[in-house]
């Protein structure tokens, strides 16, 4: 889950300083990988549009060559990196480290050549990674829902209908939601909501109250205009949380 405060437009940053430098993710760091290229595509997006700053670490240099995404392509896993004036990118296995507000994103690209468009030598045309390393920076970990399994979230919504949405990822703090626009209407940030109900796979979940903490929305590549919802545990009882861990230890034991 991107984890970013709603705002009303994105306003891009200019070319990354030398202090915006972030360090990339130590290997013994308990990371977790993201591997849907649909997430990665609305993650990459993101970036592109605030123009948050890049690290990018080539093989044996410590120092990284700094820049951001220029643009990501809406149907291709294809985007744009923007070197900074004066910089370049030496051939070969490069590492790409940014932060969001509430992890750390790293990846890794390898190229004989990293080639740039045609006159514009700053400009440098990428695929996408097969998989991101995230560090997270939370109290709880969050984990992804497993593919294949029903993971859903069951509430009365303001406009006073029942909603089912899917649960993209769960922690014992709380989970993050995709819907539509129309149906969040309304669900702003600290908006609290009562008797929600968790399908976790195999398991059923009651859980009195959870309250938005924050909303994004984003361009699905599969689905459109989407909104994704984060949201917190208000004071799980003992039993809830023994739940949801009990989901969450069959999750890490899945290959």
């Amino acid at each position: 889950m991107m984890l970013h405060e709603p705002h009303a437009a994105h306003v891009r940053k200019g070319p990354p300083r030398p202090l915006d430098a972030i360090a990339p993710i130590p290997a013994t760091a308990n990371s977790f990988s993201m591997t849907s290229e649909d997430e990665i595509g609305d993650t990459l997006t993101l970036l592109a549009e605030h123009g948050d700053a890049i690290s990018m670490y080539t093989a044996g240099s410590r120092e990284p060559v700094l820049g951001r995404i220029l643009s990501v392509d809406p149907e291709l896993p294809h985007f744009v990196m923007e070197l900074n004036e004066g910089s370049e990118l030496k051939p070969g296995n490069v590492t790409f480290v940014a932060t969001l507000p509430n992890a750390k994103l790293q990846f890794k690209l390898s190229k004989p050549d990293w080639d740039a468009l045609p006159g514009q030598p700053l400009h440098i045309p990428m695929t996408f990674p097969e998989t991101c390393s995230v560090l997270n920076r939370r109290a709880t970990e969050r984990v992804e829902t497993p593919l294949g399994a029903s993971f859903t979230a069951s509430m009365v919504a303001n406009d006073g209908h029942t909603h089912e949405w899917p649960i993209y990822d769960i922690s014992l703090g709380g989970l993050g939601l995709h819907c539509t626009k129309a149906e969040a209407k309304g669900l702003i940030k600290g908006r609290k909501v009562h008797d929600v109900v968790l399908e976790l796979g195999n398991e059923t979940v009651e859980i009195a109250e959870i309250e938005v903490r924050f909303t994004r929305a984003f361009r699905s590549f599969l689905l459109g205009e989407q909104l994704h919802l984060g949201c917190m545990f208000v004071n799980p009882s003992p039993e809830v949380l023994s739940k949801i861990k009990s989901v969450l230890d069959k999750i890490h034991l899945v290959p």
